[in-house]
């Protein structure tokens, strides 16, 4: 106000003089209506100096927001002009190039880039960006110090005011520390399998240890029959061999047949095939125990093709009954065939550890009993396995599929053998659940595909 008034003033003194002017012809009307423009022409500047002060002012704050979200960018970001120059880098740039920022101003990107793949593959970007956005490339950088700086770029060109390229920006993380961790994720997830695998073999291991003794029982039958049967035919044979010497001798025939009756030759010849017969079966069964050994120690990680359920909850059963006190019972109701698809071995330690912990529930009940039932239903094989223990205990109900735990006595359990069963059901694809029956001890659900559905 101070300034427009001293120009008031000034323009007055010129008015005075003005006036002393108005009889050159110039009227005092004419002089005030210049002062009234000038002051509207003054007014006008003010108000614009005001509106630039305000803008420049909103331009430092949008420039300073800018400058901070950059230098706050954890990912990589590349400003370049058509040609691939350097125009702008972000802090997180510079960190991972270990160069400043006014070195990197005009520099080619080419010259930043370790490999001649790195190289040719920017070259593309340059070629294509101009027409169509390019996303997930990988390049490799070099640092100052020569260390290599692998990178995913997005790239998205850069247009001016009509829509012209002017240029190319690059976007992106680098990958280093990322394929560090992978790799480190890897590792980590490899021992777990491996240990996985220890554990599981270490599971079986102990589980035959305590099926010995209804295995052993299990092997004795056949074996027994086999050693009884080559004793008779070792009898059979010295006697066959004292006809035969007598016939190749030349013997009159009434002392050939004489001999032939006191030898029971005839009887002899009738019995030698069901001896060996019974001697073949036996051994045969002698094999198929071994090798549901062999198939329930091995690891069997990747083994899968379709077998018969039944058999092998039938087998699991004599394996661990046989080795247990006779009061226990197992009352069956399978079909003749539940057809699954998967690993024998591993479903027949499923199938043994659930009976093992129905003999151990079971153990002060004065006649201890298993129901085991299967069926077919809607494409699936549901076999259930149901004790009269005393159940299981509410708060143990859902832990008891969690590694280590039981609620065995120290020494008597490793908490492994229904976590693993848990594991090698899921993986066929099925599922094990555990409860109390309505009627008093614990229900076990064994829930499989059926083989070809």
């Amino acid at each position: 106000m101070h300034e427009r008034m001293s120009l008031r003033q000034a323009l007055g003194t010129d008015r005075g003089g003005a006036v002393s002017r108005a009889s050159a012809g110039t009227g005092e009307e004419s002089w005030i209506e210049v002062i009234r423009k000038m002051d509207e022409v003054y007014n006008e500047l003010l108000q614009y100096e005001v509106a630039l002060e305000q803008k420049n002012a909103a331009l430092e704050e949008t420039q300073q927001f800018l400058y901070s979200v950059l230098g706050s960018m954890t990912d990589l970001l590349i400003i370049c002009d058509r040609t691939g120059v350097i125009q702008e880098v972000n802090a997180a740039t510079t960190q991972l190039l270990g160069k400043r920022e006014e070195q990197l101003h005009g520099m080619p990107i080419g010259s930043l880039l370790a490999d001649d793949e790195s190289r040719q593959k920017m070259e593309a970007i340059f070629a294509r960006v101009r027409v169509d956005p390019v996303t997930d490339c990988e390049v490799v950088f070099r640092s100052e110090d020569g260390q290599c700086n692998p990178a995913s770029l997005n790239c998205a060109p850069r247009h001016n005011k009509v829509g012209k390229v002017v240029g190319v920006v690059l976007a992106g993380r680098p990958i280093g520390e990322l394929r560090r961790a992978y790799h480190a994720l890897h590792e980590a997830h490899q021992e777990l399998k491996a240990a996985q695998q220890q554990l599981l073999h270490a599971e079986k291991m102990a589980s035959l240890g305590r099926l010995v003794a209804g295995v052993a029982h299990e092997l004795n039958n056949p074996i027994s029959f086999v050693l009884g049967n080559a004793h008779s035919l070792t009898r059979y044979m010295e006697r066959l061999s004292r006809y035969l010497n007598t016939v190749h001798a030349g013997a009159p025939p009434a002392e050939i047949e004489a001999l032939r009756r006191e030898l029971r030759i005839d009887r002899i010849l009738e019995d030698l095939g069901p001896l060996l017969a019974g001697t073949i079966e036996g051994a045969e069964r002698t094999r198929d125990i071994v090798d549901g050994l062999k198939r329930f120690s091995a690891m069997g990680k990747d083994e899968s093709r379709p077998f018969n359920l039944t058999d092998v909850i039938d087998t699991a059963v004599r394996w661990v009954v046989q080795s247990r006190a006779k009061s226990f019972s197992v009352a069956r109701d399978l079909p003749p065939d539940l057809p699954v698809r998967g690993s024998p071995g591993q479903l027949q330690q499923v199938v043994i550890n659930l009976v093992q912990n129905a003999v151990d529930a079971t153990a002060g009940v004065r006649k201890p009993k298993l129901f085991i039932r299967g069926e077919l239903r809607h494409g699936q094989v549901v076999v259930t396995f149901y004790d009269n223990g005393p159940g299981i205990d509410e708060s143990a109900l859902g832990k008891i599929f969690d590694p280590f735990f039981t609620t065995k006595p120290v020494g008597k359990g490793t908490g492994l053998g229904l976590s693993i069963s848990y594991g090698v059901v899921e993986r066929h694809g099925g599922r094990l659940t555990g409860a109390n029956h309505p009627d008093g001890g614990a229900l076990f659900t064994l829930t499989l595909p059926v083989s070809g559905v």
